[in-house]
């Protein structure tokens, strides 16, 4: 009896059963373990970029010395982080972000001028975020305002 044609077959289902395996093994570990994580510190450098801008853009908001000042600007934020919506909230001197996931966060604190007296307001992923700054030329406040 001649098996030489039935150990050609064996051979080839072994040697996909390998190949589907090691696929199988290669995906379990980049989608269980590898990407999540690259995901994750991604996101939180994102987050801490969007905190960086969002302090320059309230700094260049500030006009120049003045009798009265008044002064607005749009400020373009992503619409989420890692996928999740946050919300950066003034606490009268810091910018603060907060988001679901504890890795993605921050805090900053805007430079600006002694006549600034205080940072209020906060802004909410996804609106139109906006930076009003009024006051006189000794007490300015700049106020993080979300419309829409």
């Amino acid at each position: 009896m001649d098996n030489r044609g039935l150990s050609t077959v064996v051979e080839k289902l072994l040697a996909l059963s390998v190949v589907v395996l090691y696929t199988t093994l290669l995906t379990t570990v980049l989608y269980g373990g590898s990407i999540p994580d690259y995901q994750g510190e991604v996101g939180a450098q994102l987050g801490e970029r969007t905190l960086a801008e969002a302090t320059a853009e309230i700094e260049r908001t500030i006009p120049p010395d003045g009798q009265r000042v008044t002064a607005s600007r749009r400020v373009d934020i992503p619409a989420t982080i890692d996928g999740a919506g946050y919300r950066i909230r003034a606490n009268g001197t810091h910018l603060l972000l907060s988001h679901p996931d504890e890795a993605v966060g921050g805090r900053a604190r805007p430079v600006l001028p002694d006549r600034v007296s205080n940072v209020t307001g906060a802004w909410e992923s996804g609106a139109d975020t906006v930076v009003t700054v009024e006051g006189s030329r000794g007490n300015v406040t700049v106020r993080l305002e979300g419309r829409g």
